[in-house]
């Protein structure tokens, strides 16, 4: 076994001269991949105790390697840890350091693997508790929200297309929307999970190894639930990657839009929320301000997401089999979408414990743009035996009405609305309630209250 001497690269004696400080600079990953020390460590004990089980080395090397990894564990989690950018990432930090503690028997560590291989258990293995971080995270949020619904299952609100008023709906209801989208969040971060449940240790560089090793082992200790298939796709493989971070821009995008519904309904121009002090910020010269800050802050982070992805695929999209030094940057990629996302759901759910809803000003804005007229025209096909056009074309004429003589739809009299269509009679008012208006969607997914009462219900069991 070559000798590690003078604290030299330990492939020095292929490469002579001493590695430019230029490359020093740029080539070293430690101040990223130092991140991944509890799962670096954790791999090298799995990967000893298999070469020790299949009688590749002494259960004494074995030994003195896992205490060596465990002091070294310590010594890190401790902050007494000198990483050296002289051995380029945290494997060779790690292996350098066990050396100065055991000695010779340190280089045993390495039989049968790489950092080809390495490298892409460490990042698995914080991407899969990464996940369920997030999901934990989502679950936080998805919990708040149904909290604030189930108080508002009968705050009645306008509910927008093209951000004009549309037809009336519940608070809650609308509330429950970002529940589904989350909900889809947490299943994409699910479905990932099978492709970061690929145990890559033990295909080494590229073609795997002549040694009798045994993934099968390493994959249960690891809690892995089956090894890769083919060793050169493994070592280039970072679809596991992009499936990642497009689920995080999905759920950045999500964050975004939430983010800008709450800008738009807490401006002057809609007043139908109220954020807590706690949560906005106040200008340098004008005393009166109060800026939903932190909404734009959530609504900005996602370009970063977005570009953390855009990365990713750029730098795969002409890299031929297998591995390149182009992959370095994949976890630093990784790292900081992930600090991006659980930042942004632990401000999101902040700004929901931290609003109301101004439910006067909710009602008086469903009570403006005529937004039971498509209750009008469902009225008219079902009492008087009309098609839909038809009665399209006669609750536009009665909206047409309203607006001539500026009167909302439910201060029409009976004598007026007859003008238009002579068959309605004074059952036709209750259709204007905003509350019949809402009760009356009935159908699954609807916002009637007994449908958002069920959906919460739904939702707090699972």
């Amino acid at each position: 076994m070559a000798k590690n001497k003078n604290n030299q690269a330990i492939w020095n004696t292929r490469i002579k001269k001493q590695t430019s400080s230029l490359f020093l600079r740029v080539g070293n990953s430690i101040d990223v991949d130092k991140r991944l020390f509890k799962e670096d460590i954790m791999g090298s004990i799995a990967h000893v105790e298999m070469l020790f089980k299949q009688k590749i080395i002494s259960f004494k090397i074995k030994n003195k390697i896992i205490y060596g990894l465990n002091k070294i564990k310590k010594e890190i989690s401790k902050k007494k840890f000198k990483f050296d950018k002289k051995y380029e990432d945290i494997h060779m930090n790690i292996e350098k350091r066990l050396f100065q503690i055991i000695g010779e028997d340190a280089g045993y560590i390495h039989t049968a693997r790489s950092r080809n291989d390495q490298v892409i258990t460490d990042l698995k293995i914080w991407m899969r508790d990464s996940t369920n971080t997030i999901d934990y995270s989502l679950d936080k949020i998805i919990k708040t929200i149904l909290k604030i619904a189930e108080k508002n299952i009968e705050t009645i609100m306008p509910g927008f297309t093209h951000l004009k008023n549309a037809q009336a709906i519940s608070l809650g209801h609308y509330l429950m929307a970002f529940v589904e989208m989350f909900e889809r969040d947490k299943k994409r971060f699910l479905n990932n999970m099978e492709c970061l449940n690929e145990n890559p240790l033990g295909v080494s560089a590229l073609t795997g190894t002549s040694f009798n090793i045994d993934r099968e082992y390493t994959t249960k200790k690891l809690g892995f639930k089956k090894p890769t298939n083919n060793s050169i796709d493994t070592v280039s493989d970072r679809d596991f990657v992009l499936d990642y971070l497009y689920s995080c821009s999905v759920c950045s995008m999500h964050i975004s839009r939430i983010a800008e519904e709450f800008i738009i309904w807490n401006s002057d121009g809609f007043n139908i929320v109220k954020l807590n002090d706690k949560i906005v910020t106040g200008s340098s010269i004008m005393p009166q301000k109060k800026n939903p800050d932190l909404l734009e802050y959530l609504r900005g982070k996602s370009g970063s997401v977005y570009g953390n992805l855009f990365s990713m695929l750029t730098i795969l999209k002409r890299l031929p089999l297998s591995y390149f030094k182009d992959l370095q940057d994949d976890k630093e990629i990784v790292f900081k979408t992930n600090d991006i996302l659980i930042n942004s759901l632990n401000i999101l759910d902040e700004v929901l414990n931290n609003f109301s809803p101004n439910k006067k000003k909710m009602l008086e804005l469903a009570g403006s743009g005529f937004m039971t007229a498509t209750d009008l025209a469902d009225y008219l096909v079902k009492n008087h035996s009309i098609s839909f056009r038809n009665a399209y074309q006669k609750t536009a004429a009665i909206v047409n009405l309203a607006e001539k003589k500026r009167k909302r739809l439910e201060d029409l009299t009976i004598v007026e609305l007859k003008k238009v269509e002579p068959k309605l009679t004074e059952d036709v008012l209750k259709v204007f309630n905003l509350k019949n208006s809402i009760n009356s969607k009935k159908s699954y997914g609807g916002t009637a209250f007994a449908n958002i009462k069920k959906m919460i219900l739904k939702y707090k069991k699972k």
